[in-house]
């Protein structure tokens, strides 16, 4: 039976049911258009807010994209490792980190770019300028969402 035949009931009418459908389909397409760069999505993530944020801690890293700090530090030591970021004494704490991109790093934050750059183009092909701009409003305003706790009040960044 093709899957246009087959009713999917109550997940019709859900936007998370088609969200996560969606989002899979981009993180397929995205980890075929990264093959051979050694980035995943969290890897870029955090490679781009360093690069946007020259001398950006990893905690701050980490509350933006909200990962955890213990998977903070295997993330950066990845990033180091690979020679795309330094971790560097910051000079106004000398006890804390700066991050910021080496030149590896820039090169490989173009890279990555113009490769995802291309695979929206691809996955939003029948989409128009104003389409595009109105589901990214329409997910941000998601995002922004607040999310109650399991003790009923609303946290969020």
């Amino acid at each position: 039976m093709s899957r246009a035949r087959i009713k999917i009931g109550a997940l019709e009418p859900l936007a998370g049911y088609h969200l996560r459908r969606a989002s899979a389909a981009f993180a397929v397409d995205f980890t075929i258009a990264m093959e051979g760069t050694g980035l995943r999505q969290v890897t870029f993530a955090v490679l781009s807010i360093v690069a946007a944020n020259p001398g950006i801690n990893q905690g701050t890293v980490g509350h933006i994209l909200g990962i955890k700090r213990a998977n903070m530090v295997a993330l950066i030591n990845e990033l180091i490792e690979k020679g795309l970021i330094d971790r560097l004494t910051d000079p106004r704490d000398r006890r804390a980190f700066a991050l910021r991109t080496t030149a590896s790093g820039e090169n490989a934050m173009r890279d990555a770019t113009a490769r995802i750059h291309a695979h929206e183009e691809r996955m939003l092909a029948g989409f128009s300028e104003a389409d595009k701009a109105a589901l990214l409003t329409l997910l941000e305003r998601i995002e922004r969402q607040p999310i109650p706790s399991k003790a009923g009040r609303a946290d969020r960044d």
